[in-house]
């Protein structure tokens, strides 16, 4: 890249960033003074706002780079925790957001403190900040800084090692991204993801066309027919027990941890947390489980392209670490004109994920250590102006701390997406755990929580880390064996220690909680789509060539689809304008 290529990258980068940060300053700038402004957007956001911040938030460059990583080394079997998490996100519309909502709670930890004890909720605030601190935050800046190294040559401009010049980019991407976080709150947040969503969904649909083009020597359907003739099995969706993500894992661990994220993980949920109303929450949450349909597409295929452009990782042309596929394949297809565009983006997705942590962090910290600490220290109400100045200084000791951490991913040696998904499973799946409990019992006392924890912690890290050579479970499968585990435990704690006075549900709704009418079509259409690309990605669909059952069966889900739209939609507005 030439000196003018890059002075105008970096300008028309600039451009979009600012225009972005101009937009959210101004749809935010009235509600960032109050406790519900910073910390829930004022209880006001729209099912745009949210589908679009949950987009963001979800989908950031370890997606870009993780996914595509693990596309070109092995196979689409990773697609299954994006895909199958649309399935979590129907369990959300239809479950938790409407006690969370008529609770008016305003993290997760507030709810298990009603359902628990203080203490309970104290220990979910400290699973959730190492989760952030020692993996989610420094993994979203961590693959942020990859990116970006392979768009500009950072060690050389600068005449510093390649380890000196992640450390530089992280520092500089986390103190910019910083900002929103901590002068804006949750609603420029939500506003800033919404519209870098559409930039996201923008090069999403050009990186896979052009790498195709690329491919195709010119034509991305000739780009299209090698993929699907050549090598199909990179297409194949059905993981065996050596890929990634084994098929058979999406009915067991992969289940709980996609509750985990999408129901109770405070920094995704805090988006619904802000909805205006059950609908608006319920549209959204529903409209961005159709965005994780899209991403075996967006994050995925490309990934494909470079196996076939560069080699696989085993010959000897092939890529020397298998997250530098979507990178490599960006600075061989982006024009230099659309550098700009694309970084800001990628920056733009960075900074999502990574505000909305500090975001989420802070609102833990603030509402459910530092508040409480106060009030039973000082007996008195603290006042909003102070909780947000303690917020702000939390964002920026939270982030500091991820700057230390991050850099030290790049010695991972499975690759970025697997060392996350192996990591958060040491607070995942207590925490789901103890919410699924909490809501379905009204007997089991606040020690089945804490044992939990306590149990899980030390259970999965012998299990995966000391013992690892003799149990040799996936360790999705080892999710789902200690969430049925540690279920098990609070229900006998719960059957010979039960509380003396049961836990009752107390309503103290602030939105209107009335549910959206055509979640239910909604919903069918999502598990249809859901189905329906395990359908294409495998043996039966364009795996080895379509087989004579892949129509039969897709013509079937478009019959169920139709029946439960024209009965949830159609005929009901019909006899509702006849009564």
């Amino acid at each position: 890249m030439t000196n003018q290529d890059m002075t105008l990258t970096l300008v028309s980068c600039a451009f979009f960033m600012v225009l972005v940060a101009f937009i959210s300053y101004r749809q935010s700038k009235d509600e960032s003074n109050s406790r519900d402004g910073y910390f829930l957007a004022g209880r006001g956001l729209s099912a745009v706002f949210i589908a679009g911040s949950l987009l963001l938030t979800n989908l950031s460059a370890e997606q870009l780079i993780g996914l595509n990583g693990s596309a070109y080394g092995f196979n689409l079997s990773s697609m299954a925790w994006e895909v199958t998490a649309a399935v979590a996100t129907i369990a959300m519309a239809f479950v938790f957001l409407p006690r969370y909502l008529a609770g008016a709670f305003s993290t997760l930890p507030e709810f298990l403190n009603n359902r628990f004890d203080d203490d309970v909720r104290r220990l979910t605030v400290v699973l959730f900040m190492l989760g952030y601190g020692l993996v989610t935050i420094p993994s979203v800046l961590y693959s942020g800084s990859i990116a970006v190294l392979q768009l500009f040559d950072i060690p050389a401009m600068f005449d510093i090692s390649y380890s000196k010049s992640i450390a530089l980019t992280i520092l500089v991407i986390g103190s910019v991204g910083g900002v929103y976080a901590i002068f804006g709150g949750l609603r420029a947040v939500a506003v800033s993801d919404t519209l870098n969503g559409l930039g996201l969904l923008l090069i999403g649909i050009a990186v896979p066309i052009l790498g195709l083009s690329l491919l195709g020597e010119g034509s991305a359907v000739t780009g299209l027919k090698i993929i699907a003739t050549t090598n199909t099995e990179k297409l194949n969706a059905i993981g065996s027990s050596d890929d990634p993500t084994p098929f058979a894992t999406l009915f067991t661990g992969m289940i709980f941890a996609n509750l985990f994220y999408w129901c109770t993980n405070q920094y995704v949920i805090q988006r619904t947390l802000g909805a205006k109303s059950l609908a608006e929450g319920q549209k959204g949450v529903l409209f961005s489980g159709f965005f994780k349909v899209l991403v075996p597409f967006m994050m995925m295929i490309p990934g494909v392209v470079a196996f076939h452009l560069y080699g696989g990782p085993d010959s000897t042309s092939g890529l020397t670490s298998i997250d530098l596929a979507y990178p490599q394949l960006i600075r061989d297809v982006l024009p230099n004109y659309a550098s700009g565009f694309f970084l800001a983006v990628l920056l733009g997705a960075v900074f999502s994920s990574f505000n909305s942590l500090l975001n989420s962090a802070a609102t833990l910290f603030c509402l459910d250590v530092y508040e409480p600490w106060k009030k039973s220290r000082c007996h008195t109400d603290v006042s909003d102006q102070h909780i947000l100045k303690v917020a702000k200084i939390a964002s920026i000791v939270i982030a500091l701390f991820s700057f230390v951490v991050a850099p030290l991913l790049q010695f991972a040696p499975d690759g970025l997406w697997q060392i996350i998904r192996i990591f958060t499973g040491f607070y995942n799946i207590p925490v789901i755990t103890i919410v699924i409990v909490g809501l379905f019992t009204n007997h089991v006392p606040a020690l089945g929580a804490k044992v939990v924890i306590g149990f899980h912690v030390i259970a999965y890290g012998v299990l995966k880390f000391v013992l690892n050579d003799v149990v040799t479970v996936h360790f999705i499968h080892l999710y789902g064996i200690l969430f049925f585990a540690e279920v098990l435990i609070m229900l006998v704690i719960g059957y010979f220690f039960p509380v003396s006075t049961e836990w009752t549900y107390k309503n103290n709704e602030k939105v209107d909680m009335q549910p959206w009418r055509l979640r239910v079509p909604c919903a069918t259409t999502l598990i249809s789509c859901v189905i329906g690309l395990y359908l294409l990605f495998s043996p039966l669909g364009i795996v080895g060539g379509l087989s004579q059952l892949f129509f039969p069966l897709v013509g079937g889900l478009i019959a169920v689809n139709i029946a439960v739209w024209w009965h949830y939609g159609v005929s009901k507005l019909v006899s509702t304008r006849a009564s």
